[in-house]
């Protein structure tokens, strides 16, 4: 329900909404109050619809962000910072990035995205500005050490924003549904006091960090699926894979990093969300011209994986369950949950989700979750590779 409601959020934001996915939420709340159901299947397939509505919401953010600022395509975006006044915005909102970008334009203001805003940059409508100059930092979970590093201002434009570090506070400011305690909310758009505070600060140093890709949405997948189809047809891709979510901080993430870079040199990686930060850059290199790592974007951009597998498949004419295609699922908050049910409630099936499960998944959760949809819990990446090519 809060994932659902985060990505209508954002359509919302844009001008986009949806009475079926509003009236969905309002029945969806009254089913969580306490004495309202007790059956598990009434709550499964109410779970399952909220995947549905998730797909809807999905497709009407897709939309909604391609209408207001044009089809991504894929870009390589510079990593780390150039001289200059900086200020550094994070979460998931293109509609914040695009007003500070209009509001800082001609100030002599570098604008850097973090996180989950990276794919901004392959949006004509964004990538236009000439002072969106890169992406600073990898996840969310690396905020705190990032900010008190680079001394600029910084603005939170979804969840994701941590409490800061005193190092930072008076830098920090946040826009729409995010607050923080001790920190100025920026109202109605106005980045006003952001752009004094980013004047204020002295010039950062230049020190970039080499690029990575992002921005392959659908067209640009469309464009390639032939000769994609044709590569799998005649065996010179073997498996397309699925790698990203949510990631968390900790060890159990570099599961991630070991998967990809232990898989065949003849399959392919889409990646998306934050989880892609763990392996994104890494140089995989290409199968005849198809790189074999795809970024697809932010993390309702899963909508697009979903649109690319349904093509495949009725291209292939099998079912989506009998496509060479495997999902590694990272796993930490809300719309990742959403995304997940979402992927089940398109009857997709042999997930892989962990290494830790999500907390609400306890021992009767998965055992229904493992009878009915064949959902496995991640364990030795090298292991699972080769369970998903069919290899002992």
């Amino acid at each position: 329900m809060k994932g659902v409601s985060a990505y209508a959020y954002h359509a919302r934001e844009l001008g986009y909404n949806d009475p079926e996915i509003d009236s969905f939420l309002a029945k969806g709340l009254y089913t969580t109050l306490t004495n309202v159901s007790f059956d598990i299947g009434s709550l499964v397939n109410m779970a399952l619809e909220a995947g549905r509505m998730n797909t809807k919401a999905m497709q009407m953010l897709k939309k909604a962000h391609i209408e207001k600022y044009g089809e991504p395509t894929p870009v390589n975006v510079p990593v780390g910072t150039v001289k200059g006044k900086g200020i550094i915005a994070t979460g998931h909102s293109l509609k914040a990035l695009e007003e500070l970008l209009k509001q800082t334009e001609g100030k002599g203001i570098n604008v850097y995205t973090h996180s989950e805003l990276l794919p901004a940059h392959a949006y004509p409508g964004l990538k236009k500005y000439k002072h969106l100059v890169g992406n600073v930092g990898k996840a969310w979970f690396d905020q705190k050490n990032l900010f008190s590093s680079l001394n600029v201002a910084v603005v939170g434009t979804s969840n994701c924003v941590l409490l800061p570090k005193d190092e930072y506070r008076d830098r920090l400011f946040t826009v729409g549904v995010t607050s923080l305690p001790g920190v100025q909310h920026i109202n109605e758009y106005d980045f006003t006091p952001v752009i004094k505070k980013a004047l204020s600060l002295p010039d950062l140093p230049e020190h970039l960090e080499g690029n990575v890709t992002t921005g392959f949405g659908l067209s640009t997948l469309v464009s390639v699926a032939p000769k994609l189809l044709d590569l799998v047809k005649v065996g010179k891709i073997s498996r397309i894979y699925l790698v990203g979510g949510c990631d968390r901080p900790g060890k159990a993430g570099e599961y991630y990093t070991t998967f990809v870079k232990n898989l065949p040199k003849d399959t392919i990686v889409l990646t998306l969300a934050c989880g892609k930060y763990r392996f994104n850059d890494l140089d995989l290199g290409d199968i005849e011209g198809i790189p074999r790592l795809i970024d697809i974007g932010q993390c309702n951009d899963a909508i697009v994986a979903m649109d690319v597998a349904g093509a495949l498949a009725s291209a292939l004419k099998v079912d989506v369950n009998q496509l060479p295609l495997t999902l590694i699922v990272s796993w930490m908050e809300q719309k990742a949950c959403s995304i997940l049910w979402s992927l089940l409630a398109a009857g997709v099936k042999g997930i892989y989700l962990g290494p830790i499960v999500p907390a609400w998944v306890n021992k009767d959760i998965l055992d229904l979750l493992v009878k009915n949809f064949d959902l496995h819990v991640s364990g030795d990446p090298l292991e699972d590779i080769r369970a998903t090519m069919g290899k002992k």
